[in-house]
């Protein structure tokens, strides 16, 4: 059995999941999210757990048994306590503001980069350089904001762009220049 799939999932209190057929329903004080079950998984909900099955040992099978665990679990855990992603913008005149549901980027591009955020994910911009997303559904905000870092990788010769918080970033030398 999958090492990941065959843990059981607590579940806290003021979370409610709920198993429809093939899907997972989970609802919390955030929000409510659904996974839909990959053929040949069952989950059910025992005791304030949920456990995963799997009907038979193929690879496929077994890798979405970890994969389904892990999501339902990210699941419960966004309903309860949400998710939170911080980038750092580095760079001389490079900076970020919120337009309604949309985040503008002035990165060095000769016009300003726009970026409209899904449902569900929420942004702030803390002194034109820090941006915060924050959701209940992990896979958007991590998305989300590798589409923002996408926009601006950090450069590795000068340490200008966009990069997640805590990212260490190592400066490489230019070219030594003729003597």
């Amino acid at each position: 059995m999958s090492r990941i799939g065959r843990k059981p999932i607590p579940i806290p209190s003021g979370v409610e999941v709920k198993v429809n057929d093939a899907k997972v329903l989970v609802k919390g004080p955030l929000g409510h999210l659904q996974w839909s079950l990959f053929p040949g998984i069952q989950a059910q909900v025992d005791n304030g757990v949920v456990l995963l099955t799997r009907e038979g040992d193929s690879v496929k099978l077994r890798a979405m048994h970890g994969l389904t665990r892990a999501e339902i679990s990210n699941q419960i855990m966004g309903v309860k306590e949400g998710y939170q992603k911080n980038l750092e913008i580095m760079g001389v005149g490079y900076r970020a503001q919120v337009q309604g549901d949309a985040l503008s980027f002035t990165v060095g591009y000769a016009h300003p980069v726009s970026l409209k955020l899904p449902q569900g994910v929420e942004a702030s911009v803390d002194k034109q350089t820090m941006i915060a997303l924050k959701g209940i559904d992990k896979r958007v905000v991590s998305q989300v904001a590798a589409q923002i870092r996408e926009m601006k990788i950090p450069d590795v010769y000068k340490n200008k762009g966009i990069k997640y918080v805590g990212e260490v970033l190592r400066k490489k030398a230019g070219k030594a220049g003729k003597k």
